[in-house]
C-alpha cells in the first residue's frame, strides 16, 4: 500500500478528508517527508499502519484478510551500503498479509530478506525485512527499489535505465549516484523488486 492510497482509505474510514500534514502527525514525521515518499511511491510499513490505526482509532485490517506464506531467508542480507555477500540460504515460512504487498498476485513469486546498511534510509533502515517480488524478465521500472547482484555482492537500490546504462541511486544523500554502462550492464543480475518493507521495531 502506498501513502496516497493510505490517505484515501483513512479518509473513507473516518468520514472526512485528511491531508498530508495530518498523516505526518499520525506517523511522527514531517509533511515534507510524506510528500517526498509519495513522490517516490514509497510503501507503508506494518509498524506505520499500527501507528495510524492507534492515532485515528480505526481498524485497517480485516479478520478475513488473505495471508500468504513467504520464504524468509534469515541469513541473507542485501546491502544498502557498500555491498555484502550471501553466506547462507536457509529459509523458513512466514505469514504475510497480502494487503501489505504492493501489486500482490498469486501468480508471482515472493521471498523475504534482511536489509543491511543505511544508504536507503529513511525508506529502508538497517535490519528491516524486505519482501522481494522475483524478477520475471520485465523491464526495469524507473526509480523503483530493486535487489540485485553485482560483482558477487547483493545490493538494494533504486534503479533507472537510460539507453545502454543503468543508474543506481540511494535515498541517503550521503551516497553518490553510480552508473553501470557498456558490457558491464550484463554483469548486473536482477533478483527482484522490493514490494514491501517491514520495519524493525524499536
Amino acid at each position: 500500500m502506498k501513502l496516497d492510497e493510505l490517505i484515501a482509505i483513512i479518509s473513507e474510514k473516518i468520514g472526512t478528508t485528511i491531508n498530508q500534514s495530518m498523516l505526518a502527525e499520525s506517523l511522527g514525521i514531517t509533511r515534507q517527508t510524506i510528500s517526498n515518499r509519495i513522490k517516490n511511491a514509497s510503501e507503508v510499513t506494518v509498524s506505520e499502519l499500527k501507528r495510524v490505526e492507534s492515532f485515528f482509532k480505526i481498524n485497517l485490517s480485516s479478520k478475513s484478510e488473505d495471508v500468504v506464506y513467504i520464504d524468509y531467508y534469515s541469513d541473507v542480507f542485501a546491502s544498502c551500503g557498500r555491498g555484502s555477500i550471501v553466506f547462507s540460504s536457509e529459509k523458513t515460512k512466514l505469514p504475510i498479509a497480502t494487503s501489505m504487498i504492493s501489486g500482490y498476485s498469486k501468480n508471482k513469486l515472493y521471498s523475504m530478506i534482511n536489509a543491511s546498511g543505511n544508504s536507503m534510509a529513511p525508506t529502508i533502515d538497517n535490519g528491516d525485512k524486505l519482501i522481494v517480488e522475483h524478477w520475471t524478465g520485465n523491464q526495469i521500472q524507473d526509480n523503483k527499489i530493486y535487489v540485485f547482484c553485482y560483482n558477487n555482492e547483493f545490493f538494494v537500490k533504486r534503479l533507472s535505465k537510460n539507453l545502454d546504462e543503468i543508474i543506481i541511486k540511494s535515498d541517503n544523500p550521503e551516497y553518490r549516484i553510480r552508473t553501470i554502462s557498456g558490457k558491464s550492464v550484463y554483469d548486473l543480475i536482477l533478483i527482484g523488486k522490493i514490494v514491501a518493507t517491514i520495519k524493525q521495531l524499536d
